[in-house]
């Protein structure tokens, strides 16, 4: 019987081979038998070593083997003694590249690097990677240390501090680092600028750019193509190769490679993937924890084929099996979140190299700040009831037709219930027309159009319920209001774009496909009809509108646009900004997983045995509930395999009788011998793969999920609406509140050191008049020491808490005049100062006007006016 030791060696064995090297025992050592030769109990001066390793005929490392369960940081001291001695028959010493090993856990330390420290690695590096290390004058860890000062041109503080921090932790060999940047910041920018600096200035040889849809690929793409460098006027496509992974083929030329997570974790399984699998972000999807670290070596993309992975998002990508793909790579980790967590900050080790808030980005312009409005009715606070004996319509799920039946009981439902088992159109058209008729007085009163509008829908056919209802409530066509969902039937990239540079749509109703990591500038509201439980999810949905554009850009898709976008709005329609958020997914447990996150789950690639069958379960108890027509569009979708047909074969993926017989086939075993676990495991991973592959196609995904839901949804037709609130919430009022009691000790501290406060103050009363240079002056201070108060910011906020005559004047300086009147009191409501300016004008020219005085011309009132409208402004 094999030792603990005999058994890792076993273990070591198979991974030496499996990186490329060839193993001998010192007899039969011969040097030219390969590239890489791992020699085993190689003679030194102080010992045998357990391995020796020669490149090229010459040796250049050793590998200190003990058995499962010894720690390899306790023997460095025994493997860097060996590392030292003279080799027997070489007289070679002092060999750079140092290995302890279990077979479990083994780690590597290069004696090159400036300060060599051992690291964990997934197997052992290939030989030929050995011969290029050797190639190279000094190593990446040493190389990123000389990396020079960067050029802060083109960037903002929060990036250059970001791409600088992260600099230093190379420099300090920190294999992990986060860069938490608000949303609309420049993640991806300051990403691109640190990912251009590490391939030309440390040589990086490969940079993998990680996310998790599509779309946020899609977009990353885009962006490396339009980046130029501040010292190059080419762009960074025409300088380096990038390549986004749409297959399992990585083409090796490539010097960065964007991949969803999920694309590399098939790659390195060796498997397929549907595209449909990358289309849904990871915070939609509850997954089962797998048992098994089921990523294994792949020899065509080793641990250390990429130097640097960024990981964007990476609050909900580095969790569970993804993890797997982090765990293989020999690289620097870098995470890019707006919104991290505990978790996030425990995987990069606490290493938080830029912290650069949400609240940091609205105080320095760069984002937006928002308001919550609140739109309440009954029945989404309390939902309702139906008697019995009623008759109501009937929907099905999956073709929408209906059916018009008498309720054979009451029904009673609730808020959660709401477009899922019932749908009362009532109460998606109270609250679309709420919002309607208060755009004009409270949501945005300067606008002319809808501004762009984005709403967060539970499901599919709940954006289709809704976007019917605001074509009808707005008085529109079919234009005004589309649907972005990767179900669609318009192509959703191009309502996408639409949605972006063009007028119409105005508004866009979407599911989750544009509720992450998507960037659409011009949205100024967005209205939730949905809860979400997840905070980091809820806060990138929020971040969709926190983008700031100019006045210009805004114009183009809203023109009755004044000024610069200055904040958004959430209209919170479901309780949204109330509800309890979670930091994390619900922990995993298989009987809690919805079947849509079953059916995920295995397209993504977890195919054990628990979810697998438990998949077959609930397809099994679909199966009875279905009529024969549905059984056929199962059949249909699911390209003419019957849905008892899924069922047995995911049962039979497990069944250890057929893997035993599959594998005698595959294998061609004899009868008289058995096959072994390797094979039978072999065998059953392709029949569950094989049995999980029909549902690749979303259709037939969608198609089941309705179904179990339910076969109809009733129509509460019966039940009216009604809201009964509409307004700003009590967080809105009390951050106008601050900002205001903000304004008012900000001027009352520089009344002494402003020039233009200053005169103002020292002043009589009737002879304080500010000049446009000094009301220029306090603007420019304002603007570079508390951008929070800048005019329109603060015009907003006294709108919250009183009465304010007339509307918001279009120039900023304008509106300072009339701020400053109001905190002295000289105003008793905050009145826009050509307002004032307009009444004495028509007071004054209605008293010359009186009796028999002489009136003006209407040339002489031309230039009346235009004197009157010129102190306005």
């Amino acid at each position: 019987m094999a030792t603990p030791e005999e058994k890792s060696r076993l273990i070591i064995d198979k991974m030496l081979r499996d990186a490329g090297w060839v193993i001998q025992d010192m007899k039969q050592f011969n040097p030219g038998a390969a590239t890489g030769i791992a020699v085993r109990e190689f003679q030194t001066s102080t010992g045998p070593a357990d391995y020796v390793l020669f490149v090229d005929r010459k040796p250049v490392g050793i590998i200190e083997a003990k058995k499962a369960g010894a720690i390899p940081t306790t023997f460095e001291a025994q493997s860097n003694r060996y590392s030292q001695s003279n080799l027997k028959y070489a007289n070679v010493s002092d060999l750079p590249f140092v290995y302890e090993s279990t077979g479990i856990e083994t780690r590597f330390t290069d004696k090159r690097d400036p300060v060599p420290r051992s690291r964990e690695l997934f197997s052992f590096l290939q030989p030929e990677t050995l011969q290029d290390l050797l190639r190279q004058s000094e190593p990446l860890r040493a190389r990123v240390k000389k990396m020079p000062p960067l050029d802060p041109s083109g960037l903002r503080k929060c990036q250059e501090r970001a791409i600088k921090n992260l600099e230093v932790s190379f420099k300090k060999n920190h294999t992990r680092a986060l860069v938490q940047m608000a949303t609309g910041s420049g993640k991806t920018f300051t990403a691109i600028t640190s990912v251009y600096r590490l391939l030309k200035f440390s040589k990086a040889k490969r940079i993998l750019f990680l996310v998790d849809t599509r779309n946020l690929g899609e977009q990353a793409e885009q962006e490396f193509q339009a980046y130029t460098p501040v010292d190059d006027k080419r762009k960074f496509t025409e300088l380096y190769v990038v390549q986004r992974l749409s297959s399992g083929f990585i083409d090796r030329s490539s010097q960065v490679c964007i991949s969803t997570i999920q694309r590399m974790y098939s790659i390195l399984k060796g498997e397929e993937l549907s595209e449909s699998a990358e289309e849904i972000s990871l915070n939609e999807v509850q997954f089962q924890a797998d048992k098994a670290n089921d990523v294994v070596y792949n020899k065509l993309y080793p641990p250390e084929f990429f130097d640097f992975i960024i990981i964007d998002e990476c609050h909900r990508s580095i969790y569970n099996r993804w993890k797997q793909v982090l765990d293989y790579f020999d690289a620097f980790l870098i995470g890019l979140t707006a919104t991290p967590d505990c978790r996030t900050f425990g995987f990069f080790n606490e290493n938080v190299v830029s912290e650069y808030t949400h609240e940091d980005a609205v105080a320095d312009g760069v984002n937006v700040p928002y308001d919550v409005y609140t739109i309440e009715t009954e029945i989404t606070k309390r939902g309702s009831h139906i008697k019995a004996k009623e008759f109501v319509d009937f929907r099905s799920r999956q073709t929408r037709q209906k059916r018009w039946a008498q309720l054979d009981d009451d029904v009673d439902y609730s808020a959660q219930d709401l477009d899922k088992s019932v749908v009362n159109p009532s109460q998606i058209r109270q609250v679309i027309r709420a919002y309607r008729d208060k755009l004009k007085t409270d949501i945005f009163p300067d606008r002319d159009e809808v501004p762009k509008t984005l709403v967060f829908a539970k499901t599919d056919s709940h954006a289709d319920d809704i976007i019917k209802i605001i074509r009808e409530e707005f008085g529109e066509g079919n234009d005004f209001c589309k649907k972005v969902t990767y179900l669609a039937e318009d192509d959703p990239k191009s309502v996408l774009q639409a949605f972006r540079t063009a007028y119409n749509p105005r508004i866009a109703v979407t599911v989750d496909m544009i509720a992450t990591g998507t960037d659409v500038k011009p949205i100024e509201v967005l209205i939730f009809m949905r809860d979400v439980k997840s905070r980091n999810y809820f806060d990138q949905m929020k971040g969709r509108g926190t983008r700031i554009l100019q006045a210009d850009d805004l114009k183009k898709v809203t023109p009755s646009a004044r000024t610069n976008k200055t904040h958004f709005v959430i209209v919170d329609a479901v309780g949204v900004c109330k509800s309890i958020k979670t930091d994390s997914r619900p922990l995993e447990r298989k009987r809690s997983v919805p079947m849509k996150d079953l059916m995920l789950n295995v397209i993504m690639g977890s195919r054990d045995e628990d979810t697998v069958t438990s998949l077959a379960n609930r397809l099994a108890r679909l199966n009875n509930v279905l009529d024969k027509d549905e059984r056929a569009r199962f059949k249909q979708k699911a390209g003419g395999k019957a849905i008892s047909e899924v069922i047995h074969e995911l049962f039979d993926a497990f069944n250890p009788d057929k893997n035993i017989e599959r594998a005698r086939t595959e294998f061609a075993i004899p009868d008289n011998k058995e096959p072994t676990e390797k094979q039978i495991k072999k065998v059953q991973e392709k029949a569950a793969f094989e049995a999980t592959k029909v549902f690749d196609n979303s259709d037939l995904r969608e198609f089941a999920e309705s179904a179990r839901k339910s076969h109809e949804q009733i129509i509460d037709s019966i039940n009216l609406d009604k809201v009964i609130f509409a307004g700003y919430d009590k967080q809105a009022r009390e951050q106008a509140t601050t900002l205001v009691a903000d304004f008012k000790a900000f001027i009352e501290k520089n009344k002494n050191t402003i020039t233009a406060l200053s005169i103002f103050y020292g002043q009589p009363r009737r002879r304080r008049e500010l000049t446009f240079q000094m009301i220029s002056e306090l603007c420019d201070v304002i603007r570079s020491s508390k951008p929070r108060l800048m005019p329109f910011n603060l015009w907003q906020a006294y709108e919250r808490l009183e009465k304010v005559a007339g509307k918001r004047p279009e120039n900023e300086l304008v509106a300072l005049v009339s701020l400053i009147r109001r905190v002295l009191n000289i105003d008793s409501v905050l009145t826009p100062y050509d307002g004032i300016v307009n009444r004495n004008f028509q007071t004054w020219v209605m008293n010359r006007h009186k009796g028999n005085a002489p009136k003006f011309s209407e040339e002489q009132m031309k230039w009346l006016r235009m004197i009157k409208d010129h102190i306005a402004t």
